[in-house]
């Protein structure tokens, strides 16, 4: 590894570091029955995750694996995973749930144009990738 990545890296961990720091700092500022109200939340994100999208995305690779051409398995795992992550978050405003008639403010956005632009680069580095490796006969991984 050269100097200049390791800098970089170095640099990069110190940041997360101190993010996390800080995040932790704000998370425990916020009193013990806020704790203790978030320990649900934070259980059933482990469970859901690792009960249900990890298998799921797993079972979506293995026969992506199986029935794409080689040249096309990275393309399919990056849309996969980064489109299939954006997209589960953006549910929630996608939907407009919460939306107050009253309350303007809320959901005042045009969230399905900002999720459509990121299809779109995602999508589109997708395509790059497939074009390279096809050309290239890269396994994909």
């Amino acid at each position: 590894m050269t100097g200049d990545l390791r800098t970089t890296r170095t640099i990069l961990a110190a940041v997360g570091v101190l993010v996390g720091l800080y995040g932790a700092v704000r998370f425990l500022a916020l009193g013990w029955e806020n704790l203790v109200a978030t320990l649900p939340w934070l259980a059933g994100v482990v469970i859901v995750h690792d009960g249900l999208i990890a298998p799921l995305v797993v079972v979506v690779g293995v026969g992506a694996a199986r029935m794409l051409p080689t040249w096309m398995c990275r393309a399919a795992l990056l849309v996969t995973v980064s489109l299939g992550s954006v997209t589960l978050l953006a549910v929630p405003v996608l939907g407009r749930f919460g939306a107050k008639a009253d309350n303007a403010t809320l959901l005042d956005r045009p969230y399905a144009a900002g999720w459509v632009v990121v299809a779109a680069v995602v999508l589109g580095a997708a395509a790059v990738i497939a074009v390279r490796d096809r050309r290239k006969g890269a396994s994909g991984g």
